[in-house]
């Protein structure tokens, strides 16, 4: 089986929504039209694995275009877990983006980020608004 992956298109969108709701992660998936926004925005590179003519991942990457980027989601189907396709998204991703390095957090794939060469654990917080006073 061949694994290609390359840019995001609006013809993918289906099977990201599909993989997001595989990891019960509701936002895309509650309106398909903000997800395709997201995916596409201003500062924003989305890649995507295919298998057969199946979306079978995909990975969006926030990016100043020089130093930093932030891994916002990466998602791979179950069934295609451990044949480096994460690995070759993450590559390509930065690469259309630019920039030296990729900050995340992560809640599900410790082992995965820990396994990688040139990693570094540092604490993170994710916040919400309201941002109030204690």
């Amino acid at each position: 089986m061949s694994i290609e992956v390359r840019p995001y298109g609006r013809g993918d969108l289906e099977g990201v929504l599909m993989l997001c709701e595989a990891e019960a992660w509701p936002s895309f998936p509650a309106d398909p039209d903000r997800a395709h926004r997201a995916l596409t925005a201003a500062g924003v590179t989305s890649v995507v694995a295919h298998a057969d003519g199946e979306v079978v991942g995909f990975a969006q990457l926030q990016s100043d275009g020089e130093i930093q980027a932030h891994l916002s989601l990466i998602a791979t189907a179950a069934a295609h877990r451990g044949q480096g396709i994460a690995r070759r998204m993450l590559a390509l991703a930065l690469a259309r983006a630019g920039g030296e390095r990729i900050d995340l957090i992560t809640d599900s794939a410790e082992r995965f980020y820990a396994g990688l060469k040139y990693n570094r654990r540092l604490v993170g917080f994710r916040l919400w608004p309201p941002f109030e006073e204690p």
